[in-house]
């Protein structure tokens, strides 16, 4: 097939959502309507029925929450899905802001009961940063939730974005009975089942017809009527053009748990998501229908099999074709490298894989040549761009507990950090501190260095606020800021020297006395 075939048959996107709005139990549904697997995970109030199946790590089996993206893909009526599960959780949002740079389009969870909460709005300043298409699905309408209306006003006020219902309820809560379509003018009508896809369901072409009082009581048909007619006559027509634009999203709802408006949203997202696209480099854009294979890696994990101290680099394609066993171009190290068994992803299963196509994210087995952000070519000096690493907001030193375990300690440490899942900066006399950007990370690194490494330490908690990636303007200026500030001066792990400030004003006055300093917020001058 052409290359130009493969593109168009590709959707890549990332599902985010504040946690607990039902983002990954979607994600299994989708993987049952694409035959995927058989039979969904279910997570509820904290209590793990059956492990849910992108969430792989033990620690997210035991929390019941997703803490790692997650990357799957999978066949359906000729395309070729590529999904990107992200936590939801706050403290893994910077694992999140890097899985956004890899998609093509997001679909964004909301929880009809709790409406538009913090995380999401995050999460959508990212999106508008990048025009990043997006469709909204308001999920658990099987529970007592907000007004559909109210809940369309609350997305557009507080996300800053347009919308446009393409579904619409049949009541909600425990008299909830499916939705009406409409941007296929189709009535659907499912039963509840938690596990496996209802294939009894009810196709109407006209709501006005006399059928649909066969399956729906009076009353729910003349509201959905009612409503229909009131979203028809506040509502532009949905323009493809603006929601590929990012101007406006598209809304669906629907309960994932129980099937209902699943498959109208996935469907209906097949035919209007982007397929790949250009890609921002630092030297160029890059066309994903260019011959020449390019791509770059967004997300690192160690230990995916844990059988096996394995190390998987996710690559995503940008142009080109991706061919096993052929060299390719490190740009950042200068050197040529090929994978002998690159892989895809069915959440923590994976298959080996002869090429691979713009929009694809394949694993590639990593003996620590590759870091996040780094960028692969068939021999063209290209580096991505927007992959930064973000300025952390808790700090703790490493104290390690076994000395005997140091070394483990040691290659934890660089492996875990590798992945982004924190930061890891080195002072005098190798003094370890780690930087995050929220608590619930440390009890994953501890989780992880004793299950996977067999090492155990504690953490102690520092007095700073920030650190910032430093550069000089002035040397001698530059040399004189880390000789008096030796003790908040670190070396990041390519040895980029940081500042670390103990307050703001501290900040302040540090920026007043060395203007001859440069202070960056974020990593990305590295490929400025």
């Amino acid at each position: 097939m052409s290359l130009e075939k493969e593109i168009a048959k590709r959707r890549t996107f990332a599902i985010i959502s504040h946690p607990d709005a039902g983002k990954t139990t979607l994600t299994e549904k989708f993987l049952l309507f694409g035959g995927a697997i058989q039979t969904a995970g279910a997570v509820k109030q904290n209590k793990i029925r059956k492990t849910a199946t992108s969430d792989f790590m033990e620690i997210e089996k035991q929390r019941g929450i997703s803490v790692a993206t997650s990357v799957m893909g999978f066949e359906y009526n000729g395309y070729r899905i590529n999904i990107l599960d992200t936590p939801g959780h706050k403290d893994f949002a910077e694992d999140t802001y890097r899985t956004l740079t890899a998609v093509d389009s997001v679909i964004l969870v909301v929880d009809c009961v709790k409406g538009v909460e913090e995380q999401t709005e995050k999460l959508m300043e990212v999106c508008r940063m990048r025009n990043t298409p997006v469709i909204i699905f308001i999920n658990k309408m099987d529970r007592e939730g907000r007004n559909p209306l109210e809940l369309l006003d609350e997305l557009e006020e507080k996300l800053q974005i347009n919308v446009r219902p393409l579904t619409w309820p049949i009541s909600q809560g425990k008299t909830f009975k499916g939705v009406y379509n409409l941007y296929t003018q189709h009535l659907n009508l499912f039963e509840a089942d938690q596990t496996r896809i209802s294939d009894n369901y009810i196709e109407l072409d006209d709501i006005r017809s006399e059928e649909l009082e066969r399956w729906v009581p009076g009353a729910f048909c003349d509201q959905l009527r009612e409503d229909v007619d009131l979203v028809e006559g506040v509502y532009d027509p949905f323009l493809k053009e603006e929601y590929l634009a990012g101007a406006l999203a598209p809304v669906f709802f629907g309960s994932a748990v129980n099937n209902f408006g699943v498959q109208e949203m996935l469907e209906t997202f097949l035919e209007i998501a982007p397929p790949p696209h250009e890609r921002e480099a630092t030297e160029r854009m890059v066309l994903a229908s260019e011959p020449s294979l390019s791509g770059f890696v967004f997300k690192i994990h160690a230990n995916l099999d844990p059988n096996h101290r394995d190390r998987t680099a996710f690559f995503k394609v940008c142009s080109g074709r991706f061919q096993r066993n052929t060299f390719y171009q490190h740009t950042r190290l200068g050197k040529k490298l090929r994978f002998a068994n690159p892989t895809q992803f069915m959440a923590n299963e994976k298959n080996l894989i002869e090429d691979a196509w713009p929009g694809d994210v394949v694993g590639l087995y990593d003996n620590g040549n590759l870091k996040i952000g780094d960028t692969l070519t068939e021999g063209e000096a290209l580096q991505f761009r927007g992959i930064p690493s973000f300025s952390p907001e808790i700090f703790k030193e490493v104290i390690n507990r076994d000395p005997f375990k140091s070394k483990q300690l040691e290659k934890g440490l660089q492996q875990l950090t590798e992945e982004g899942l924190a930061q890891l900066f080195i002072q005098h006399g190798n003094r370890k501190i780690i930087g995050t950007v929220g608590e619930l990370q440390f009890d994953v690194i501890r989780f992880r260095l004793e299950h996977e490494y067999g090492a155990k330490c504690d953490f102690t908690p520092l007095r700073y606020i920030k650190a910032l990636w430093i550069t000089p303007e002035d040397k001698k200026q530059f040399e004189e800021f880390l000789q008096r500030k030796s003790p908040t001066i670190a070396l990041d792990r390519e040895e980029h020297p940081v500042f670390f400030a103990e307050s703001q004003w501290m900040l302040n006055v540090a920026r007043e006395n060395y203007p001859g300093v440069i202070f960056h917020e974020t990593s990305e001058f590295k490929t400025a």
